[in-house]
């Protein structure tokens, strides 16, 4: 029921002329008389600005012209070249070697290197000052740059020597090393002895034993034998009835020369003399370098 009266009274307000819209179209047709709907909005618009085209632009290059008689090209340019100073090589002057004073590189062997070595020959009390006793190394020796092989040879000259003395003091040997030869050179070389036959040397000499208290012990027992023998006698001589009342004379002599012998032996000991130095070829030493050794490489 409700939809029917909806559709009537919607039917019959589209059918009353009193409620249809009537529309004004009078501005319209004025605006057509006046104006090109067209054109409208061509003429109200400005003019958009023009926009230069962009010009391209050709470089040229020079032409080159060469005439066929000559030629001409800028001359290249040059460099100023820097000449350097020449450069020379170390010069060592190692007086006491056999080298000539030529220009060389040197290798420095350090100042207290330590070598060891064999003897060439007899080291002896006997030796005189100035004489020349070689050695052998046994081990190379290894420094920067440069390797001392084994088989290396030097060489000590005989500063001071001497016998044993009648004051009990041994002989006596002081050794300096002066040269060492290398590569079939020879070079100087300032060296000291430090051990010889495996015992320590000091300030580089080679001393005998020293046999002063020897002496003075030989001294003391010589005195202890003579009163031995004296016993002895006085003993014999106590077993005869006639060489008893003699015989207590052996002993008090022994006494005697005991004691004297004991009292003395300082005295006595002074003319006693020390030991000799002999250590023979083929024995082992130990050489120290005094001062830096240069080699030439």
């Amino acid at each position: 029921m409700k939809r029917i009266v909806v559709a009537i009274l919607g039917l019959y307000l589209t059918i009353t002329p009193a409620l249809a819209l009537e529309l004004d179209l009078s501005v319209d047709e004025e605006i057509r008389k006046n104006y090109n709907p067209s054109k409208l909005e061509q003429q109200n618009l400005p003019p958009l600005p023009k926009t230069a085209t962009p010009s391209k632009t050709v470089t040229t290059q020079p032409k080159t012209t060469t005439s066929p008689k000559t030629t001409t090209s800028a001359p290249p340019k040059t460099t100023p070249t820097v000449t350097e100073p020449a450069r020379k090589k170390v010069n060592k002057n190692l007086p006491g070697t056999t080298l000539t004073q030529d220009d060389f590189t040197a290798i420095k062997i350090k100042k207290g290197t330590k070598f060891r070595l064999k003897s060439n020959n007899l080291v002896s009390d006997y030796l005189k000052p100035g004489s020349k006793v070689s050695f052998t190394s046994l081990t190379p020796v290894y420094q920067r740059y440069v390797t001392i092989p084994a088989g290396t040879v030097f060489t000590a000259s005989v500063v001071d020597s001497h016998l044993p003395q009648i004051t009990g003091n041994g002989g006596l040997v002081e050794l300096k090393i002066e040269t060492v030869q290398f590569k079939g050179r020879t070079y100087s070389a300032h060296g000291k002895v430090t051990k010889a036959n495996h015992k320590k040397i000091f300030i580089n000499n080679i001393k005998g034993k020293r046999q002063y208290w020897k002496g003075v012990a030989n001294q003391v027992e010589k005195g202890h034998k003579f009163y031995k023998k004296t016993r002895v006698t006085s003993q014999k001589l106590a077993e005869n009835p006639v060489g008893v009342i003699i015989s207590p004379i052996p002993t008090v002599v022994g006494v005697v020369a005991y004691v004297v012998n004991l009292a003395g032996s300082p005295v006595f000991s002074i003319g006693y003399k020390g030991g000799r130095v002999s250590i023979p070829a083929g024995s082992e030493f130990e050489i120290k370098l005094q001062e830096d050794v240069y080699l030439s490489l």
